[in-house]
């Protein structure tokens, strides 16, 4: 079994799951901005990447490779077509997954036209074989493909027309310093801020023809958890809300609401998050407890917990990870409302030397 599959089937279930589904994608190609002017967020990349895009424009050539990395939901696709748009290049998609074999990638490449740009997701899930084609064809616009079998096997060297490679990965760690190193511009998508999700929120809000209120945005931005892709999710789920429940105009109470029937917490948890924490709050006293150990007492597979409760639970600071396992820590404590014991005081989930 693929486990990055199963927690990306999971994360899509989630309404604040980072994942996109087809609902999702299909409302993202008509929210999308065209050019980087219109691109909300990320400043520094898109000041970099300007640069980038002016001079190869000058240059009368093709821009260089470029790698986004980030987490799922930022804008990494959205950039790539941005990318195929400021350079007036039609632009090809695939993902790593779909590439298994280095026989899928020459069919790609070998059909590419000059300029044109291949935009492949989830770079780091590529095969080995397609991943060491592809050294050769970054660098050197050519592939050797490989005739026959065995002793009498030939390679063919296949001349490629210049094109720019934009590879996104949500785990840039993974990639392999020669892969990475072909890259001439790398970008690390940042979480955004409030105040940056509620200037996506109104954008979205006027395409989508909804009436939105300045607090009601912020009540969204807040639980968005940084994330532009889940704050129009949000976005989506409240004007629901609000054609139902009210008038169609979302308010700060409206959205509270909307999201409180959504299960949607002011920071952003839901159900599950809340249950991670629940579970090492009021049945192992904050912990620490393994990781298997919090799974089953959540009902949840192990990767489930790891991968798509906790990376946001920790960098909330509602959870710590231990060599000795998982620990809750007081924000968590003080964000569900109950009152740590005295175990817990120090922090670790273990008394001081002297009990105190």
């Amino acid at each position: 079994m693929n486990w990055d599959d199963t927690t990306d089937e999971t994360a899509a279930e989630r309404l604040v799951g980072a994942s996109a589904d087809r609902e999702d994608q299909a409302v993202e190609a008509a929210l999308r901005p065209k050019d980087l002017d219109e691109f909300i967020g990320q400043e520094k990349v898109r000041e970099q990447l300007d640069l980038v895009l002016r001079a190869a424009r000058a240059r009368g050539a093709t821009a260089d490779h470029v790698l986004l990395s980030g987490a799922p939901g930022l804008g990494k696709t959205t950039l790539s077509m941005i990318i195929a748009a400021e350079m007036k290049a039609p632009i090809r998609i695939t993902s790593g997954p779909a590439i298994q074999h280095a026989g899928d990638l020459a069919a790609i490449l070998s059909s590419l036209q000059e300029g044109e740009v291949l935009f492949l997701d989830e770079i780091h899930r590529m095969s080995r074989p397609a991943e060491e084609m592809l050294y050769m064809a970054m660098e050197d616009f050519r592939v050797d493909v490989i005739v026959g079998k065995g002793p009498g096997a030939t390679a063919i060297p296949l001349e490629l027309p210049p094109f720019t490679l934009v590879g996104a990965t949500t785990r840039a760690g993974l990639l392999p310093p020669p892969l990475r190193d072909r890259f001439g511009f790398t970008a690390h998508m940042e979480f955004y801020e409030p105040a940056e999700l509620e200037r996506v929120i109104h954008r979205s809000a006027n395409l989508l023809d909804v009436e939105i209120g300045s607090d009601g945005a912020a009540e969204i931005a807040g639980r968005s958890r940084g994330t532009p892709r889940i704050a129009n999710r949000l976005l989506r789920r409240v004007r629901d809300y609000a054609q139902v429940k009210a008038d169609g105009i979302i308010t700060r109470d409206i959205a509270a609401a909307a999201l409180k029937v959504y299960e949607v917490d002011a920071r952003g948890l839901d159900r599950l998050d809340r249950g991670v924490l629940e579970a090492l709050l009021k049945l192992f006293s904050g912990g620490p407890v393994g990781l298997s150990t919090l799974a089953v007492a959540v009902g949840e597979e192990r990767e489930t917990v790891e991968e798509v409760a906790e990376p946001f639970l920790v960098r909330e600071g509602l959870l710590a990870r231990t060599p000795r396992g998982r620990v809750a820590t007081p924000a968590a404590w003080a964000h569900l409302g109950l009152t740590p014991p005295r175990s817990a005081s120090t922090g670790n989930g273990q008394q001081d030397l002297f009990g105190t």
